[in-house]
């Protein structure tokens, strides 16, 4: 692991999203409380935030920190068709959150899926990325919004 050891305990805020494309009538299932597994949404969330906080545990060198806050939300999208996953993380220490955030949206995705599998096995997830980092001696960073 690197050594953080020097820098400054800062309050670290970090933002990612994930995506989940499937077939309209599994977006209509969930909405409509059909689904063989019960609450996607809820446990989904549940399973993001769990993740966040495991983080260290998953992905070697990873700094095992504190969190203040990890918050996921999953939002189904009759557009898409699919969901939209997000995930905020927050700590006060000596090294960023991104990890923290992207592994809460992935996790939560991949819970959704391994709920409706059943009924969806051609689910894609994609577009996983951080849209933003406050906090640290690098400063603060926001995707462009034309970034993809």
């Amino acid at each position: 692991m690197v050594d953080v050891s020097a820098k400054p305990t800062t309050r670290r805020e970090a933002k990612a999203r994930a995506v989940l494309t499937c077939q309209r009538e599994t977006v209509d299932a969930v909405v409509a409380g059909r689904t063989p597994k019960g609450a996607v949404i809820a446990t989904a969330e549940l399973a993001g935030m769990m993740a966040a906080k495991r983080t260290a545990e998953l992905i070697p060198l990873c700094h095992p920190l504190p969190l203040a806050k990890a918050e996921v939300t999953v939002r189904a999208d009759c557009d898409l068709p699919g969901f939209r996953i997000a995930a905020s993380v927050v700590t006060t220490g000596p090294t960023g959150v991104e990890m923290e955030a992207l592994t809460a949206a992935t996790v939560a995705g991949l819970t959704v899926y391994d709920m409706l599998k059943a009924i969806d096995r051609g689910m894609v997830m994609g577009e996983v990325r951080v849209d933003s980092k406050t906090g640290g001696t690098s400063g603060d960073w926001q995707r462009e919004s034309g970034d993809e």
